[in-house]
């Protein structure tokens, strides 16, 4: 591999544009516009003086609400009418077929239509990205180098799927000229970009209902490394040799980070810091810093380590990245502490991947000792949890027990076959030692498990589908039911709007 000296010399800056480089005119309709990455875009857009208006089957979540407030109008529900006559552009999400109505009126109307990636890639062409990819970590990451870039006062523009916590922000608009963007590989979306720096995080199989193997799934992150500027730079991980190898494919400098000293960034002496860890951070023997990571785990101290390393090759000094970091708030559903139910310890959290999985439970373990921990999850998609179900199986021996819900079927209808890998995994957990059982839906999950928790007990709701559904309404009856009326613990969950009672259809 090849190796620059340190740091990584600055990009030269773009000729002046202003804000995006387009019209601050031109009018964009979003389809799918509550969709992870999709509010995001509308808030950038909105930021940037677009005309913006969208639709989505889902309630407009907190962030979207906030357009709404300022003049966004936000559809709820799909129906040609939504789409305006003068609109420009029709950006839909991948989940958005040619058949929606939005589709077909804009097709009638001649209205140029893009993708979510294509169009993030139209305004990535206007700054220097800064582009993380992986198959774990990767909204973390993201969130957290844009972060410490926007602290140091680099002043970046970012895009992430996933909200942080406290603000519920998931994009913001920056007069830099970097704009850090998580970057997804289904259906190879990230090949709309041209970054001049990346990070593979890690490549393990996944998203089985587009890569045929192992291989065309590295292929495509090779394609992604390849796409790289030459003067930039891609950031992977040591230990992972399917991420090495794709990184490879790059003309770009490539640098590692991981656990040992043989990696260009390595964090040593990890050790607990209250809720989070404590780690030494060095480059090619070089110490560099002590960082606090304010959330637990060591996946999130690999998270940290990678974008620490990415903001250090863009000239964040040491002392600012240690100061930047110790303050970033996590993003929601990544081992996020709700807070409490009856004495109930509440945890939620985005994993729907094996490797994931395992390490929120380690994690579990670390925070919680010998607590009982008590795990609802809820599959996402049939064909991950049908070709990785023995992986699903002895991921969860961390665990006191274990609740299964239907599979959220995300892009696919085979629901016999979703109910029967359902089974097939309860069955292949309690094989390994670990009680199991399953259910008929979140609402059916929410009566089974209060039915069985006690004081002192951890919950954790597992997935990355609407299984957070169960802690709101946790939360929503504790404030009902407390006598001051306000919900207790680590989090306000009335304040933050996030009391909604669990919806009325069924997972």
């Amino acid at each position: 591999m090849t190796h620059r000296s340190m740091p990584f010399p600055l990009p030269q800056p773009l000729p002046a544009v202003a804000d995006d480089g387009m019209l601050p005119s031109r009018k964009v309709h979003l389809v799918g516009c509550a969709g992870s990455g999709m509010k995001g875009l509308a808030d950038l857009l909105h930021g940037w003086g677009y005309q913006v208006s969208g639709s989505d089957l889902s309630t407009p979540p907190a962030s979207l609400q906030r357009l709404i407030e300022r003049g966004v109008p936000i559809a709820q529900g799909h129906a040609a009418a939504h789409v305006p006559a003068d609109v420009d552009q029709l950006i839909h999400s991948l989940a958005i077929p040619a058949t929606n109505p939005e589709r077909v009126r804009a097709t009638e109307l001649g209205i140029v239509q893009q993708t979510y990636s294509q169009m993030v890639g139209q305004l990535l062409a206007r700054r220097q990205g800064v582009c993380i990819a992986g198959t774990h970590g990767k909204s973390t990451t993201t969130a957290m180098t844009a972060w410490i870039l926007t602290e140091a006062g680099l002043n970046p523009t970012a895009l992430f799927g996933a909200d942080l916590c406290g603000s519920g922000l998931s994009s913001w608009t920056g007069t830099g000229e970097h704009f850090v963007v998580e970057s997804c590989e289904y259906q190879r979306s990230f090949l709309d970009y041209r970054p001049h720096c990346a990070a593979i995080l890690s490549v393990e199989p996944d998203h089985f209902d587009y890569f045929t193997d192992a291989d065309d799934l590295q292929r495509a992150f090779g394609q992604f490394a390849a796409q790289v500027h030459q003067d930039g730079f891609v950031l992977t991980r040591f230990e992972d040799q399917r991420a090495i190898r794709a990184a490879q494919m790059s003309s770009a400098g490539v640098l590692t980070f991981g656990w040992v000293p043989e990696a260009d960034w390595w964090a040593a002496d990890v050790r607990p810091s209250g809720w989070g860890s404590r780690c030494r951070v060095f480059r090619r023997g070089q110490f560099i810093s002590e960082l606090i990571v304010p959330q637990p785990g060591r996946h999130n101290v690999l998270n940290a380590l990678a974008a620490t390393a990415m903001a250090f090759e863009l000239g964040v000094p040491p002392r600012d990245l240690r100061g930047a970091l110790a303050e970033f708030p996590g993003i929601h559903r990544r081992f996020e502490l709700v807070g409490s139910f009856r004495g109930v310890t509440l945890i939620s959290d985005y994993a729907h991947h094996p490797t994931a999985v395992a390490a929120t439970l380690e994690t579990a373990r670390q925070q919680f000792g010998s607590r009982p921990v008590r795990v609802i999850f809820q599959p996402h998609q049939i064909s991950r949890t049908q070709q990785l179900l023995a992986e699903f199986a002895a991921s969860f021996q961390l665990a006191d027990s274990v609740l299964i819900t239907p599979i959220f079927a995300a892009r696919e209808s085979a629901a016999d076959l979703g109910t029967q890998v359902a089974a097939e995994l309860v069955a292949q957990i309690r094989q390994r030692g670990t009680p199991a059982e399953s259910c008929t839906s979140l609402d059916h999950a929410a009566q089974v498990v209060e039915d069985a928790l006690n004081p002192g007990d951890v919950l954790i709701t597992m997935g990355a589908g609407d299984i957070d559904r169960i802690q709101h309404e946790f939360t929503r009856r504790l404030f009902r039911d407390s006598p001051s009326r306000r919900a207790f613990g680590p989090a306000d969950m009335a304040a933050s709007g996030r009391t909604s009672s669990i919806l009325s259809r069924s997972a």
